[in-house]
């Protein structure tokens, strides 16, 4: 404390309200990369770069763990921690919220929102939470449900509560809040889902009172538009969009520019994801799969710039964006940079939304490039408006999803956890934005996946492509000048860690595999490696205790492809790592992990019978256990469960058996028959695949029923 004060106990309620006082406004636009980490990206540039150098490439090899803090969750931790004066803030699934002793190693308070666990499959994508923000003695978080609240720091009591979302909708919130000059903003997801329209809104921090709110697609044009642009927007809309809401859902990236006032938000994808269903007339549905610059006092539109002009593909523009100064042809220039889903690297001019470059920074076949007027060039084919299967790059997961780049002021290089990734998109023709027969529309998705099994296929013969049905990933570093990729480091997974790069010449990522790697910023290569046991979504931060450097990672797998992928035998607790030169604590060890064989039932039933069930499954089960078989995530592989569970799936899947998991009661959307041939669906394939049946083959048959239950049903 000051002079005269009373010396705080580091830890106590006391300590927690004054450390956490102190972030205001001021603190925020004065916030370093060199002591605490009080903001999600760390300063408002959102860099994720820390001058802090005691840990650096000579020191390295002294790199230990402090101590480990597990947690016990087991769906997903993605939350980038605060950290304040040795106390760290974070969340964890379901949104509950933690306070850390970071001295200790102990927890000091845990708030639990009570997300109802039933309403799982309604939230895209997982049960996660990417963090919490601070702010004059309050810890901000935005739960599940929608709802936005304000904790006291010093015990996790609540100081107010004000729900988000329209009551009974389909909108939800896993994005860390930010703070903006007293007012807390918060964006939400779902336009995966019908009747979501996109906004981000700001509260007051003291009193939860609404200050602004800002649309991203506009609504029904008879109404009042809620901004001018909007009233612009409209006309690159077309049909009734606004009756499925539109998309547009702001549910990551929102970085504030105190110089200039404003606020960069990054607008994700439409709802139906094909812009031939939602905007039957075409053009380029404003805001989707934008960068758009808000005045941070008013909320009001400034500029933008869409990156995916009339989006089909789910190519958000949701991903982190970077605040800096470039020189480029000879100017000092103030530029954001993004490296959204579709592929592109762009370096745009943050004062007045001014494309000044963009290029590939990864595989795609959608675009051959920019043209003059900063629009994709699409390749013929690419809107898959043919009834055929076409497989694209990037995948609706993107060249790059959510996980946090960082940029390097010392090498001029960010770092990005990219993703090699084919889709299959297909639009049925026969089928309304909200048709039965689509991939998820049992919980009202409104994506472009391939359905139908039996349409032919349009493959890419480009031998760099990724090949159908596989994914990987790869770190990349990419120069924003040149506009090049420098190096790339191949990866078994597509979902891995986010980036941390120090003055120290470090570059860290958690990945899936279960390993904390500490790099090279230069080459790469590595430095330091840690077992962490399981699969790593989240990003780590570094930050001062006492005068010493720490570096702390949440470990817990899940978020929306952790549902259904692992790289891991098993998955462990959620546990805190927290590392420091000279640490002597002992890593938890990797136990064997019993492996679960396929079930060995079988069935009798007629293909119509088993294409039915494949229907039910792709409807209602698909989007979170995946295609069963694949090994399964947080979430079983259905073809690997205990045969006790296919002897309760009425139990299970109809009367909810298991909703405190997050499985709900399917009781409204199945029936009796329905869950019969969902079991003859999975016995069926199961047989098959111990067989040693071809996925191709396999792929076929299937097909073959679907069609044959499919042609009943007219």
């Amino acid at each position: 404390g000051r002079a005269g004060d009373t010396p705080l106990t580091k830890g106590s309620p006391e300590h927690l309200r004054r450390i956490t006082a102190a972030i205001d406004d001021t603190a925020l636009v004065a916030a370093r990369a060199d002591t605490d980490w009080i903001t999600h990206g760390q300063t408002y540039a959102e860099g994720r770069h820390s001058s802090l150098a005691q840990i650096n490439r000579d020191s390295v090899p002294k790199l230990g763990l402090a101590w480990t803090l597990e947690l016990g969750g087991r769906r997903g931790m993605q939350a980038t921690p605060l950290v304040v004066d040795g106390i760290m803030f974070f969340t964890g699934s379901w949104s509950i919220v933690y306070a850390v002793d970071v001295r200790k190693g102990s927890i000091i308070w845990r708030f639990d929102p009570e997300v109802d666990r039933s309403k799982a499959p309604s939230f895209c994508c997982g049960v996660n939470n990417r963090g919490v923000a601070l702010y004059r003695g309050a810890v901000f978080v935005g739960t599940l449900d929608g709802r936005l609240l304000s904790l006291d720091a010093s015990d996790g009591s609540v100081n107010w509560s004000v729900l988000t979302i329209p009551e009974n909708s389909n909108y939800s919130i896993t994005g860390a809040p930010r703070i903006v000059k007293g007012k807390v903003l918060i964006g939400n997801g779902g336009a995966e889902y019908a009747g979501v329209r996109g906004y981000v809104t700001a509260y007051d921090a003291r009193t939860g009172k609404q200050a602004w709110r800002f649309y991203t697609v506009p609504g029904n044009p008879k109404a009042p538009f809620e901004d001018p642009a909007l009233e612009r927007a409209a006309k690159t809309w077309s049909g009734e969009w606004w009756l499925q809401g539109g998309g547009g859902t702001v549910w990551d990236s929102m970085v504030y520019d105190p110089e200039l006032n404003l606020v960069y938000i990054g607008v994700g994808n439409g709802s139906h994801w094909d812009r031939n269903v939602r905007s039957p007339g075409g053009g380029d549905n404003l805001f989707l799969s934008s960068i758009v610059a808000l005045n941070a006092d008013s909320g009001r539109y400034v500029w933008h710039y869409q990156t995916t002009p009339g989006d089909s593909w789910d190519y958000t523009a949701t991903q982190p964006i970077i605040l800096t100064e470039l020189e480029i042809d000879g100017r000092r220039r103030k530029v954001l940079l993004q490296a959204p889903k579709n592929g592109f690297f762009y370096v745009i001019d943050r004062v007045n939304g001014e494309l000044i470059s963009a290029a590939p920074y990864s595989y795609m076949n959608w675009a051959s490039g920019i043209d003059g007027r900063g629009r994709p060039i699409e390749r013929e084919g690419a809107r898959y408006a043919d009834g055929r299967t076409h497989w694209i790059s990037p995948s609706s997961h993107g060249a790059h999803n959510w996980f946090p780049m960082s940029y390097s002021p010392s090498t001029g290089l960010v770092y990005i956890p990219g993703v090699r990734q084919a889709g299959p998109f297909a639009r049925d023709a026969t089928q309304a934005w909200n048709g039965p027969n689509q991939v998820g529309s049992g919980h009202q998705v409104t994506a472009s996946f391939a359905f139908r099994r039996d349409r032919e296929q349009v493959l890419d013969s480009n031998p760099d492509a990724p090949r159908p049905g596989t994914a990987s990933g790869e770190l990349i570093a990419y120069d924003p000048v040149r506009q090049r990729r420098v190096w790339a480091i191949a990866q078994p997974s597509h979902y891995n860690g986010g980036l941390l790069t120090t003055a120290g010449g470090l570059l860290m990522q958690g990945d899936a595999e279960g390993y904390f790697t500490v790099r090279d910023d230069r080459t790469g290569g590595i430095l330091k490696r840690f077992d962490v046991r399981s699969g790593v979504i989240s990003s780590p931060v570094t930050y001062l205790v006492d005068g010493e450097q720490y570096i702390s990672l949440l470990v817990e797998w899940g978020g929306g492809q952790g549902q259904y992928h692992k790289k891991v035998d098993q998955l462990y607790p959620g546990t805190v790592y927290t590392f420091k030169l000279g640490g002597t604590a002992t890593l938890p060890s990797r136990e064997a992990a019993p492996q679960r064989s396929l079930i060995t039932g079988s069935t009798t039933a007629a293909p119509e019978d088993i294409g039915r069930g494949m229907n039910v499954y792709l409807r209602n089960c698909v989007t979170c256990h995946g295609e069963p078989g694949s090994g399964g995530g947080v979430i079983p592989d259905l073809l690997r469960s205990a045969p006790e569970v296919y002897e309760a799936l009425d139990f299970i899947v109809l009367g909810g058996a298991l909703a405190g998991l997050g499985m709900p009661g399917h009781s409204r959307q199945l029936s009796s028959s329905d869950v019969a041939d969902l079991r003859d669906y999975l016995l069926f394939v199961a047989a098959s695949l111990r067989s040693g049946i071809t996925p191709q083959r396999l792929n076929q048959d299937l097909g073959a029923m679907q069609r044959q239950a499919l042609d009943r049903q007219k």
